[in-house]
C-alpha cells in the first residue's frame, strides 16, 4: 500500500516506516509541523517525502492520520475526503487532556475512521463514543543489549521539561537529585538548571548533567551507561523513551500511572505512586551493580516480548488489510467522519504545542 503519514512523532514514525508499504511523507521547503518529510532521519527508501499539492491523489491507497485539521488538509489538497472516499485511520498518540475522564476525542460519535490507540489506559480513558477504536501497542527497533551501567548516575529523557513541568514530574527531580545524580536528555533541557534551582535544595549543581537533544544512536550508547532509567512523568502516553531503555537493558523506575504498570514487569525495577519508595529503591541500584543489571535483562526480555518491532509491524498490516479498498472520489457513503470537531478542546494540541513523548525529535 502508498500510505500518507506526516512526520508528527519522530520515534513512533522510526517504526512505522519499516514495514514493507511505501510511506508518503509530506515534506516543504521550510519543514516544520506540516512539511517535515523525513527529517533527515536515516530511514528505509519506502519512506519518500512529497509535495502533498502536487501528489497524484490516486497515487494514495490510505492515511493515518495523527492531527484532526489533518482531516481537511488531505480533502483540500487531494480531492479525495478521509473516511469518505480514501480509507483512513486516526492514531491517537496522548493521554487525554482536560475534563478527565469526560474528554471527549475529536473523532468521536462517527462510523467511518477507526480510532487507534497506542495504548490501553488510552483507549480506556478517551471518550470516543460510537467510534470504533483498537490499540496497538509501540513497536521499537532493536538498538540491542547495551547497557554497562557504569555511571552511578539515574538517566531521563523529556522533552520541554520545564513549559511542561507537573506532567512530566519535573516538580520531581530535586529530590531524585538528592538521590543520586541525574542526566537528562531531550529538547529544553538546557532551562532544567535555572528552574530547578538545586541549590535552594541544598544540592550541589553536580547533580544535574544535561545531555540536551541528541540522535537515537548517540542517545542509546549515552543512556546505556547511567545505572538506570527514571520516568517520572506523571500525565504522558507511555513514554517511547521508556521502552528503548528497556530495550538497551536498564533497570528502570516510574510513577504508577498511565500504561506504566503494564509495561514494567515485575523484578524490572520499581513502579510506584509512594515517590520515597522510588527514591529509595533508586539508592538501591546505585549502589548495586550487579542488582541493577539482571533487573534491566528482565526488562530487556519484557520489552522484546510485547514491544518488539515485527509484532506492531503484523498489528499495523492487519489494521490496513481491513480498511475498505477501492474507495474513489465522488463515492458517497451513508455517514461520513465528524469534520467538525476541531472547535472542540481536545482538539486544540497540534503539532507545535502536543504534549507527545518523543525519544528523539
Amino acid at each position: 500500500m502508498r500510505i500518507l503519514v506526516w512526520h508528527v512523532h519522530g520515534g513512533w514514525t522510526e517504526a512505522f516506516v519499516r514495514g514493507q508499504h511505501e510511506y508518503l511523507l509530506p515534506a516543504s521547503s521550510d519543514g516544520g509541523a506540516w512539511g517535515l518529510g523525513r527529517g533527515g532521519r536515516q530511514w528505509p527508501a519506502a519512506a519518500q517525502e512529497v509535495d502533498l499539492e502536487t501528489l497524484d491523489p490516486d497515487a494514495v491507497d490510505a492515511v493515518v492520520l495523527q492531527r484532526p485539521e489533518e482531516i481537511a488538509a488531505v480533502a483540500r489538497s487531494l480531492g479525495r475526503r478521509p473516511g469518505i472516499d480514501l480509507p483512513a485511520v486516526y492514531l491517537e498518540h496522548n493521554t487525554p487532556k482536560g475534563d478527565v475522564p469526560f474528554t471527549l476525542h475529536p473523532l468521536a460519535d462517527q462510523s467511518t475512521i477507526p480510532v487507534v490507540h497506542v495504548t490501553h489506559f488510552n483507549q480506556l480513558f478517551w471518550d470516543t463514543g460510537t467510534a470504533t477504536t483498537t490499540v496497538i501497542e509501540h513497536g521499537i527497533p532493536d538498538p540491542g543489549h547495551l547497557y554497562t551501567g557504569e555511571q552511578e548516575e539515574m538517566g531521563v529523557v523529556v522533552n520541554e521539561p520545564v513549559r511542561r513541568g507537573r506532567v512530566t514530574g519535573t516538580d520531581l527531580l530535586p529530590g531524585f537529585a538528592g538521590v543520586g545524580p541525574l542526566r537528562v536528555f531531550g529538547m529544553g533541557t538546557e532551562a532544567l538548571p535555572g528552574a530547578l534551582n538545586l541549590k535552594g535544595y541544598g544540592l550541589s549543581e553536580v547533580r544535574l548533567h544535561i545531555a540536551g537533544d541528541v540522535q537515537a544512536p548517540q542517545l542509546h550508547q549515552e543512556l546505556a551507561r547511567c545505572r538506570l532509567y527514571l520516568h517520572p512523568l506523571r500525565w504522558t502516553s507511555l513514554g517511547l523513551a521508556l521502552l528503548e531503555a528497556m530495550h538497551l537493558g536498564m533497570p528502570v523506575l516510574a510513577l504508577a500511572t498511565t500504561e506504566a504498570s503494564r509495561a514494567i514487569p515485575h523484578g524490572a525495577g520499581l513502579v510506584s505512586n509512594d515517590v520515597d519508595e522510588l527514591q529509595k529503591f533508586a539508592r538501591r541500584l546505585l549502589d548495586d551493580p550487579d542488582d541493577a543489571y539482571a533487573m534491566g535483562m528482565r526488562a530487556r526480555e519484557a520489552a522484546l516480548q510485547r514491544y518488539g518491532l515485527n509484532k506492531f509491524l503484523r498489528a499495523w498490516d492487519e489494521l490496513l488489510a481491513e480498511l475498505p479498498q477501492g474507495m474513489r472520489r465522488g463515492a458517497h457513503p451513508q455517514s461520513g467522519p465528524a469534520f467538525t470537531r476541531q472547535d472542540h478542546k481536545a482538539s486544540q494540541d497540534t503539532n507545535g504545542s502536543h504534549d507527545i513523548e518523543r525519544t528523539h525529535p
